[in-house]
């Protein structure tokens, strides 16, 4: 391999040739050999994004001219293409404060830029980072990757499964079964019922995740190192939100208290909050699902879900729940998720959070897993969903929980013993109930009717 050399304030360092990064990029990444894990290409991205947003607010402020504007909105563009994809080499494992990945995209905005130039205009600090801090500008990045993704790869997934309950429910009306409390037999509902609460479940938790983008849009930079916008001119932090804006498309504002923005964490805490609730609905949507699909000779087995691949390497014919399952592992994930990100949020010290790194990449790894996960769950598994109408007759008449009905004529402790017995006895409600007096064959079959139980 060959080598080129760079220095910093620190004196000189050798870097790979053909790489853009400079000399506190290759420090890091020979300092810090720690896990397989990297800084999501999402926050590299929010960071091209805020980097041309400071050039254009810089530029407007009379402080960077028109040619080196120019140069770095090109290396932006080519950033946000995925053309530099592997310029960004840095570990979650660093500092705190992500002032190295900071520097990673300042070091290869210059050096890129001066060579599309073909002379040295650009800076790493003094153009790239004009105006900015890695303490302002990592927390940016954290924000408007974390609204990002969520609006435009988490709501279409969601949407999508939506959708799909929304047909089934219209696919299933007027299909009654039994429903169940506690794993045990409860009063019946209609299929379509159980599918709308299931289906209302994921809009609740959009709405939630919708209420905390909110917090999200709400921008650190122009706070520069401690939260006093230092070196920052004027009117940046505004300029700066309105640039970002007009680049994603998306409203952002600049924080109104930059103190807090640069050492708390809570919005991201506040989102994944709802993450973490969307992933518990999904929990139980999934095992719902393998639970009524369960058999299939020997379990619920009121639906039928796509046989996709075998289940076992010993049984054979034997075809598993592997979507609901896929599901369930990654609901674990987003928990454990949410309990390391709220750990990172606790730790702001003074005037700056030095757990940012672990932070976002916990909660972009739970918006790209729910994302996915619902997706494939859609595709794989829910979109394909067929009711066994005769399972769930025949557990609907078989189920002692339609006594319920008779409570309005026989009493409360009367339905108690016509259950117990027809149970005990293996017998039906209406042999019980009229073996025990309570009502005539005609009096029972006029005042039990499941249909109207729903």
């Amino acid at each position: 391999m060959q080598y080129r050399t760079e220095h910093d304030s620190m004196g000189e360092i050798q870097v790979p040739a053909d790489r853009y990064w400079g000399a506190q990029t290759q420090r890091s990444f020979e300092n810090f050999k720690i896990g397989a894990e990297k800084i999501p290409m999402e926050i590299i991205r929010a960071f091209a994004i805020l980097k041309k947003a400071a050039a254009m607010a810089n530029h407007r402020l009379g402080k960077l001219d028109e040619t080196r504007l120019s140069l770095i909105s090109a290396v932006c563009d080519e950033i946000l293409a995925g053309k530099l994809d592997g310029h960004f080499p840095l570990a979650v494992w660093q500092t705190g404060s992500g002032t190295q990945s900071n520097m990673n995209v300042n070091e290869v905005i210059a050096n890129r830029g001066n060579e599309i130039a073909g002379k040295k205009l650009l800076h790493p600090n003094d153009h790239s980072n004009m105006s900015q801090s890695s303490n302002d500008t990592f927390p940016t990045a954290m924000h408007i990757a974390a609204a990002t993704e969520i609006e435009d790869s988490l709501f279409p997934a969601l949407d999508l499964l939506i959708s799909t309950f929304d047909r089934l429910m219209k696919e299933n009306e007027g299909i009654i079964k039994t429903g169940r409390t506690h794993l045990q037999d409860a009063t019946p509902i209609t299929f379509s019922q159980e599918i709308s609460g299931w289906k209302n479940m994921l809009e609740k938790s959009k709405e939630m995740l919708a209420l905390s983008l909110k917090g999200l849009r709400e921008l650190a930079l122009g706070g520069t190192a401690v939260g006093t916008g230092l070196n920052a001119p004027k009117g940046f932090d505004t300029e700066v939100a309105k640039a970002v804006s007009e680049l994603t498309g998306k409203e952002f504002v600049t924080a109104a208290n930059k103190f807090h923005s640069l050492t708390s964490k809570d919005e991201l805490v506040f989102a994944h909050g709802a993450l973490k609730g969307l992933a518990a609905n999904l929990m139980k949507i999934a095992n719902d699902i393998r639970w009524l699909s369960s058999g299939p000779r020997c379990g619920l087995g009121e639906i039928f879900i796509p046989e996709n691949e075998p289940g076992s390497s010993i049984m054979p014919g034997k075809v598993n729940p592997t979507q609901c399952e896929a599901v369930t592992m990654v609901a674990v994930q987003v928990m454990a998720n949410d309990t390391a990100v709220g750990i990172a949020a606790s730790q702001g010290n003074f005037e700056l959070n030095v757990f940012m790194p672990v932070c976002i990449y916990n909660f972009l790894q739970s918006v790209r897993l729910l994302t996915d996960a619902l997706i494939s769950f859609n595709n794989n598994c829910v979109s394909g969903i067929r009711p066994n109408r005769e399972k769930m007759d025949e557990n609907l008449r078989r189920s002692l929980m339609l006594v319920t009905c008779l409570n309005p004529h026989i009493g409360y402790e009367n339905a108690a013993k016509t259950a117990k017995k027809a149970y005990k006895e293996n017998i039906s409600l209406k042999e019980a109930c009229v073996s025990l007096g309570f009502l005539t064959e005609e009096e029972f079959d006029q005042v039990f009717k499941p249909e109207a139980m729903v």
